[in-house]
């Protein structure tokens, strides 16, 4: 079976022996990709310095695909549906769930293992161990590139969006507008957010970022951006921000920019790397400024992907918008990780077709 893997460390791979996967009874089901999305994670878990991979580890986690067979105890799926594949897939049998604890349940990170730790959607067919909780059907009228954004950015941006508990009318500041941040700012205005300040310099970004519902994008080429939001706040400072790009100084500049007392922020991007991403003392109130701190993974699961799925059905949210590049095949891979990689100037994702199908939702 083909597959793209991680040969080694900085080195991926278009194989033709990957072992095709098994069925995981009672409750899993065997998908084929239609498309999917390479993404900044993959470009990390190829060319990053986090834990060891296992051999020849299959890459991805985002997809659109078809059910290509089901075990005996799954009730709502069935062969041929086409399903939306969160990027996260908790065990929601895990008696953790219970406690709230989805993405980590019984060990850090247990829901972000697809591409990761276990065999992920970059092949001709991958598994998933629990189909009734997991896949979410694609309805008839939503267009493959607005499904697919919804397993993974749509959810992401979102996730910030409902940690920040935002209120009508509050001040937004998101840092960085690649697709998370994008729907960072659509979440926001979705929440009734009042001022949306957009940080980013690409045109495109910056286009996208303005139609869905930015009121300012502003420009680290226009001086400090704590002082251009403290500027726009009458010092006061915005009541949520939330961290979506930048380097390992921007979490402390977000602590920076936000409200005493009342203030979160909301930490979206992944920080390769050892360090830290310390909070600043005067910023920080000297450990009592009232400010709060989450530190976020997305949110998976069946029951979110159907929500989000309605909200691009009934046309509140239109993330396919963010696909500037779309390929074609497996070879084309490659060219996608590579895309995310370099991030030129007119991309914000990729969309890559690895098997026919899905017209029919265009309709």
């Amino acid at each position: 079976m083909r597959a793209f893997v991680l040969e080694r460390p900085g080195q991926a791979t278009l194989i033709d022996s990957a072992p095709y996967p098994l069925l995981e009874e009672p409750y899993g089901a065997v998908l084929e990709p239609v498309v999917v999305a390479p993404c900044s994670s993959d470009v990390n878990t190829v060319y990053g310095s986090g834990s060891k991979k296992p051999d020849n580890l299959i890459l991805g986690h985002e997809c659109i695909a078809r059910v290509k067979a089901v075990a005996s105890r799954v009730r709502d799926f069935q062969v041929g549906d086409l399903v939306a594949v969160p990027a996260i897939t908790p065990d929601w049998r895990n008696v953790e769930i219970q406690e709230g604890n989805d993405r980590h349940a019984g060990r850090p990170f247990s829901g972000n293992a697809l591409g990761r730790s276990i065999p992920g959607v970059f092949a001709e067919a991958f598994g998933i161990a629990d189909a009734d909780t997991t896949l979410a059907k694609v309805p008839e009228g939503v267009r493959l590139e607005d499904a697919l954004m919804c397993v993974d950015m749509v959810t992401t941006g979102f996730t910030g969006v409902e940690a920040a508990e935002l209120k009508f009318g509050d001040t937004v500041v998101v840092l960085g507008i690649g697709a998370v941040g994008l729907m960072a700012v659509q979440g926001a205005a979705l929440q009734g957010a009042a001022e949306i300040y957009a940080v980013g310099t690409r045109e495109i970004s910056v286009r996208r970022a303005l139609e869905f519902g930015a009121t300012e994008v502003l420009s680290y080429k226009d001086g400090d951006i704590r002082e251009q939001i403290m500027a726009r706040t009458g010092g006061r400072g915005a009541d949520a921000v939330f961290v979506c790009g930048g380097n390992d100084d921007t979490f402390r500049e977000a602590v920076d920019m936000v409200r005493y007392g009342i203030g979160r922020v909301v930490n979206l991007k992944h920080y390769p790397g050892d360090g830290d991403i310390g909070i600043p003392k005067f910023s920080g109130g000297r450990g009592m400024a009232g400010k709060t701190v989450h530190l976020e993974l997305c949110r998976g699961g069946r029951a979110r992907m159907e929500r989000l799925l309605r909200l691009v059905k009934a046309g509140r949210i239109q993330p396919g918008r963010m696909v500037t590049h779309k390929l074609e095949g497996f070879p084309a891979l490659a060219e996608g990780l590579e895309l995310m990689r370099r991030k030129p100037q007119d991309l914000i994702k990729v969309m890559v077709r690895l098997s026919p199908g899905g017209e029919e939702q265009q309709a």
